[in-house]
C-alpha cells in the first residue's frame, strides 16, 4: 500500500521545508512539491511539521541490576517510546553473570527483546572484565551480530581500571568499534557514598553531593587522554550532565581531538537538583550521574545551541516504580544510596527537545532533528536509513502538531512505571501521529501496533571510526 504525507512542514537537520513525502514498500520514495499518486493513501500534514522518527541510543529495557529490575520490558519501554515519537532504540545491557562471556548477553537480550519490541532496537555490548578470549569475542559479535559498540563503565561493581579500559580502547580501535563510557571518578564518589549516612545524611538531597561533577569532569579528562594514547581510539562519553564535564569536552574540541562523540541526555536540560529537596519525592529523580544546578543546563543548552559540542541528546531511561508493584525506589526511603538508578524518559524525550528547545527558541527545529535523530545514527552507524527522510531510507517519520499541547500526567504514561519526572508540566506541541517503516504505530498518544513490529537492527560502522 502506497501511502503520500501531503502539505507538511518537512524538517530535516539542515533545513524545513514545505512538502510531500510519497512512500512504498516500507520506504520513502520521493520527497517534494505536489506529489500525486492516485493509488495511495493521503495523509494530511497541513499546519504540522513532518520529521525522522527519533533514535534513542541509551535506554535500559528490563535492566536487572541484582536488586531491583527496570519494570520496562522490551514491549512496555518501546510502546511508551512509539507514543512518543522515538522509532529505534539502541539498548545498553546489563551485566551478566560473573566472568560470563561477552555472547552471553547478547543472547539474553535478544531472548528479552525479539518478538516484544514495538520499535526497531539495536545492543549495545557491555564489557565487565578483560579475559584472554574477550577481543576476540568482540570482533565475532561485531561481525554476527552488527553490534558495533561496547560499553564500559568506570564505577559500579564491574568497572574497569584504568588498564583494563586502554587496552579495551586499543582493540576496539583496530576492529573498527566504538567504546561508549560511563564517567564518574569511582574512588571520590564511593569514599562520599560512605561518609554521608554514616555522617546522617541519608537524604535523597544528599544524592547530587555523593556524585559531584567533579567527579564527572575528572573521569571525562582521564577517558580523553586514555582515548587519545590508544591511538585516538573512538570514544563516546555518555550522559553528560555537568558545566564542568563539557568544559572537558570543549578542550578536547578546541585542540580538534579526533573521534570523540558525546551525548547528554533530556533530563539534564530540564530538570535541576532541586528535585531532591522533597524526602520522598526526592527518590523519583535518583539517577546517576544526578541531576545538576541550573546554570549546568543552561550551560548545556548553549552547547547545543553553538553546535559542534554535544553530538546527541539520549535519555538513560531505566524506570523503577516509585509506590506501586515492588516499589523499588523505596529502598532509598531510608538511606539514598540504597535506590536503584534510574528514571523513565524515552516516551517524554522528543517533544521535552521540542517545546523546551524549539519553541522556547533555545535550539532551532533542524537542531531538534539532528540531536533526537540524524547525529545518533550517524555515532552508531544507522544512517541513513535511519535518522533521514532520503529517498531509499525507511519511512520512519513522526508528526507534530505544534498548535497542540501535550500534558505529562498519570493518563500521559504509556510505560509500566508510576510515575514520570516531568508530571505537571504542559508543553507546546503535539504528537499526532507516528510511522515505522510506513506503518502507523502511534496516534495521539495512543498506540496503535502491535506486540512484535520491531526488528533487530544490525548496525554499520561510526562516523567516530577513522576510515584508514
Amino acid at each position: 500500500m502506497k501511502k503520500v504525507i501531503k502539505n507538511g512542514q518537512i524538517v530535516t537537520d539542515t533545513e524545513v521545508f514545505k512538502g510531500d513525502i510519497l512512500i512504498e514498500d516500507e520506504k520513502i520514495v520521493r520527497v517534494g512539491e505536489d506529489i500525486g499518486c492516485d493509488d495511495a493513501e493521503v495523509i494530511d500534514a497541513e499546519g504540522m511539521y513532518v520529521m525522522p522518527g527519533a533514535v534513542d541510543v541509551h535506554t535500559h529495557m528490563d535492566l536487572d541490576v541484582g536488586f531491583a529490575r527496570a519494570v520496562d520490558d522490551f514491549y512496555d519501554g518501546t510502546v511508551a517510546a512509539a507514543c512518543g515519537g522515538t522509532t529505534t532504540i539502541v539498548d545498553h545491557m546489563a551485566f551478566g553473570p560473573k566472568d560470563c562471556s561477552l555472547w552471553h548477553q547478547v543472547n539474553e537480550y535478544h531472548r528479552l527483546a525479539d518478538g516484544n519490541a514495538v520499535v526497531d532496537y539495536g545492543f549495545h555490548g557491555v564489557f565487565q572484565h578483560v579475559h584472554g578470549d574477550t577481543f576476540d569475542e568482540m570482533k565475532e559479535i561485531k561481525e554476527e551480530e552488527g553490534i558495533t559498540s561496547f560499553k564500559v563503565y568506570l564505577t559500579y561493581d564491574y568497572r574497569l581500571e584504568d588498564d583494563e579500559v586502554f587496552r579495551v580502547l586499543r582493540a576496539a580501535k583496530e576492529a573498527g568499534i566504538v567504546i561508549t563510557v560511563h564517567c564518574e571518578n569511582h574512588g571520590v564518589l564511593t569514599q562520599l557514598r560512605k561518609e554521608l549516612p554514616e555522617q546522617g545524611h541519608t537524604e535523597a538531597k544528599y544524592h547530587p553531593l555523593s556524585r559531584p561533577a567533579r567527579c564527572e569532569a575528572e573521569a571525562v579528562n582521564r577517558m580523553i587522554h586514555i582515548a587519545a594514547m590508544a591511538g585516538d581510539a573512538p570514544l563516546y562519553i555518555v550522559h553528560l550532565s555537568s558545566a564542568e564535564g563539557l568544559h572537558e569536552v570543549m578542550k578536547a574540541r578546541a585542540e580538534n581531538r579526533p573521534n570523540l562523540g558525546v551525548e547528554t541526555c533530556i533530563q539534564y536540560l530540564i530538570l535541576n537538583d532541586s528535585a531532591y529537596d522533597d524526602p520522598e519525592e526526592g527518590l523519583k529523580a535518583i539517577m546517576s550521574p544526578p541531576l545538576r544546578k541550573d546554570q549546568d543546563r543552561e550551560e548545556l543548552w548553549q552547547a547545543l545551541a553553538e553546535g559542534g559540542i554535544i553530538d546527541t541528546v539520549a535519555t538513560d531511561h531505566c524506570p523503577f516504580h516509585f509506590k506501586e508493584g515492588k516499589a523499588e525506589k523505596q529502598y532509598g526511603r531510608d538511606d539514598f544510596t540504597k535506590c536503584p538508578n534510574g528514571a523513565p524518559g524515552v516516551q517524554e524525550r522528543l517533544m521535552l527537545l521540542f517545546s523546551e528547545g524549539f519553541m522556547k527558541g533555545r535550539i532551532s527545529l533542524p537542531q531538534v532533528v539532528r540531536y533526537a535523530s540524524a547525529e545518533p545514527c550517524r555515532m552508531f552507524g544507522m544512517y541513513p536509513q535511519k535518522g533521514s527522510l532520503e529517498p531509499g531510507t525507511d519511512a520512519d517519520i513522526v508528526m507534530i502538531d505544534p498548535a497542540g499541547k501535550t500534558v505529562i500526567d498519570r493518563a500521559y504514561i504509556r510505560g509500566a512505571s508510576d510515575y514520570s519526572c516531568y508530571e505537571g508540566m504542559t508543553l507546546d506541541g503535539r504528537i499526532d501521529r507516528v510511522l515505522l517503516r510506513g506503518s502507523e504505530i502511534a496516534r495521539d498518544g495512543k498506540f496503535t501496533g502491535s506486540r512484535g513490529d520491531g526488528r533487530y537492527l544490525r548496525r554499520g560502522e561510526s562516523v567516530l571510526i577513522s576510515k584508514k
